[in-house]
Protein backbone atom coordinates (compact mmCIF):
# COMPACT_ATOMS: atom_id res chain seq x y z
CA UNK A 1 0.00 0.00 0.00
CA UNK A 2 2.88 2.70 0.06
CA UNK A 3 3.27 4.96 -3.07
CA UNK A 4 6.38 6.29 -4.38
CA UNK A 5 5.89 9.51 -4.64
CA UNK A 6 8.12 11.93 -6.80
CA UNK A 7 9.68 15.26 -5.51
CA UNK A 8 11.41 17.16 -7.74
CA UNK A 9 13.43 20.38 -6.04
CA UNK A 10 13.12 23.85 -9.12
CA UNK A 11 13.81 27.03 -9.07
CA UNK A 12 10.90 29.45 -8.31
CA UNK A 13 11.22 31.29 -11.66
CA UNK A 14 8.81 30.89 -14.23
CA UNK A 15 8.85 28.11 -16.74
CA UNK A 16 10.62 25.67 -14.67
CA UNK A 17 7.48 23.79 -13.67
CA UNK A 18 6.54 23.60 -17.71
CA UNK A 19 9.70 22.33 -18.57
CA UNK A 20 9.10 19.38 -15.75
CA UNK A 21 5.64 18.51 -16.96
CA UNK A 22 7.31 18.57 -20.66
CA UNK A 23 9.80 15.99 -19.74
CA UNK A 24 7.24 13.73 -17.95
CA UNK A 25 4.50 14.90 -20.94
CA UNK A 26 6.50 14.03 -23.64
CA UNK A 27 7.22 10.26 -22.39
CA UNK A 28 4.11 9.71 -22.01
CA UNK A 29 3.97 9.54 -17.97
CA UNK A 30 1.01 10.85 -16.38
CA UNK A 31 0.51 12.69 -13.07
CA UNK A 32 -2.68 11.45 -11.12
CA UNK A 33 -1.87 13.84 -8.15
CA UNK A 34 0.33 17.09 -7.69
CA UNK A 35 1.03 19.55 -4.77
CA UNK A 36 3.65 22.64 -4.83
CA UNK A 37 5.32 23.97 -1.80
CA UNK A 38 7.44 26.89 -2.52
CA UNK A 39 9.62 29.43 -1.02
CA UNK A 40 11.45 32.88 -2.05
CA UNK A 41 13.82 30.58 -3.91
CA UNK A 42 12.81 27.44 -4.90
CA UNK A 43 9.90 25.13 -4.77
CA UNK A 44 9.00 21.23 -4.27
CA UNK A 45 7.43 19.70 -6.67
CA UNK A 46 5.57 16.66 -4.68
CA UNK A 47 3.79 14.17 -7.49
CA UNK A 48 2.26 10.77 -8.22
CA UNK A 49 3.07 9.76 -11.38
CA UNK A 50 2.49 6.33 -13.48
CA UNK A 51 5.88 5.69 -13.98
CA UNK A 52 8.16 6.78 -10.73
CA UNK A 53 11.50 4.97 -12.03
CA UNK A 54 10.88 6.23 -15.60
CA UNK A 55 10.41 10.23 -14.19
CA UNK A 56 13.10 9.65 -11.90
CA UNK A 57 15.39 8.64 -14.63
CA UNK A 58 14.30 11.18 -16.83
CA UNK A 59 14.52 14.23 -14.80
CA UNK A 60 17.67 13.59 -13.38
CA UNK A 61 18.72 13.43 -16.79
CA UNK A 62 17.39 17.18 -17.01
CA UNK A 63 19.75 18.09 -14.28
CA UNK A 64 16.35 18.36 -11.82
CA UNK A 65 16.91 17.28 -8.24
CA UNK A 66 14.27 14.38 -7.79
CA UNK A 67 13.79 11.91 -4.76
CA UNK A 68 10.98 9.10 -3.59
CA UNK A 69 9.01 9.57 -0.92
CA UNK A 70 6.87 6.89 0.67
CA UNK A 71 3.18 7.90 0.91
CA UNK A 72 -0.20 6.29 1.84
CA UNK A 73 -3.33 6.89 -0.12
CA UNK A 74 -6.57 6.68 2.23
CA UNK A 75 -10.14 6.88 0.24
CA UNK A 76 -12.63 8.80 2.59
CA UNK A 77 -16.10 9.45 0.97
CA UNK A 78 -16.10 13.00 -0.79
CA UNK A 79 -18.80 14.65 1.48
CA UNK A 80 -18.68 16.70 4.85
CA UNK A 81 -16.22 15.19 7.29
CA UNK A 82 -15.26 12.14 5.72
CA UNK A 83 -11.58 13.67 6.03
CA UNK A 84 -12.31 14.61 9.48
CA UNK A 85 -13.37 10.46 10.61
CA UNK A 86 -9.64 9.61 8.92
CA UNK A 87 -7.84 12.29 11.04
CA UNK A 88 -9.70 11.14 13.89
CA UNK A 89 -8.62 7.90 13.48
CA UNK A 90 -5.02 9.38 13.19
CA UNK A 91 -5.03 11.29 16.26
CA UNK A 92 -6.62 8.92 18.41
CA UNK A 93 -3.33 6.30 17.66
CA UNK A 94 -1.07 8.82 17.79
CA UNK A 95 0.23 9.24 13.99
CA UNK A 96 0.87 12.64 13.24
CA UNK A 97 1.20 13.82 9.66
CA UNK A 98 4.12 15.49 7.83
CA UNK A 99 2.04 17.14 4.88
CA UNK A 100 -0.84 15.59 2.85
CA UNK A 101 -2.49 16.93 -0.31
CA UNK A 102 -5.66 15.27 -1.92
CA UNK A 103 -7.59 15.17 -4.85
CA UNK A 104 -11.63 13.77 -5.85
CA UNK A 105 -12.91 11.49 -8.12
CA UNK A 106 -16.34 10.89 -8.31
CA UNK A 107 -17.66 10.32 -5.26
CA UNK A 108 -14.55 9.73 -3.24
CA UNK A 109 -11.60 12.04 -1.95
CA UNK A 110 -7.63 10.64 -2.11
CA UNK A 111 -5.74 11.90 0.64
CA UNK A 112 -1.70 11.40 -0.15
CA UNK A 113 -0.30 11.26 3.22
CA UNK A 114 3.24 11.47 4.26
CA UNK A 115 3.73 10.41 7.88
CA UNK A 116 6.72 8.98 9.99
CA UNK A 117 5.80 5.54 9.94
CA UNK A 118 4.15 4.53 6.81
CA UNK A 119 3.49 0.99 8.25
CA UNK A 120 1.85 2.07 11.45
CA UNK A 121 0.07 4.05 9.32
CA UNK A 122 -1.38 1.63 7.22
CA UNK A 123 -2.04 -0.60 10.50
CA UNK A 124 -4.01 1.79 12.30
CA UNK A 125 -6.63 2.89 8.44
CA UNK A 126 -6.92 -0.96 8.16
CA UNK A 127 -7.78 -1.37 11.61
CA UNK A 128 -10.21 1.02 11.48
CA UNK A 129 -11.40 -0.24 7.89
CA UNK A 130 -9.90 2.60 5.72
CA UNK A 131 -10.25 2.05 2.30
CA UNK A 132 -6.30 2.48 1.21
CA UNK A 133 -5.42 2.80 -2.39
CA UNK A 134 -2.43 0.22 -3.94
CA UNK A 135 -0.09 1.65 -5.57
CA UNK A 136 -0.80 0.15 -9.44
CA UNK A 137 -4.45 1.61 -8.90
CA UNK A 138 -3.26 5.51 -8.17
CA UNK A 139 -0.42 5.69 -10.66
CA UNK A 140 -3.45 4.48 -13.50
CA UNK A 141 -5.56 7.17 -12.17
Amino acid sequence: MIIEQISVFIENKSGRLDEVMAILGDNNINVSALSIADTTDYGIVRMIVSEPSEAIRLLKEQAFSVRITPVICCKTPNKPGGLKKMLGYLSADGISIEYMYAFSVGEDACIILKTEDCEATIASLETHQMELVSANKIYQI
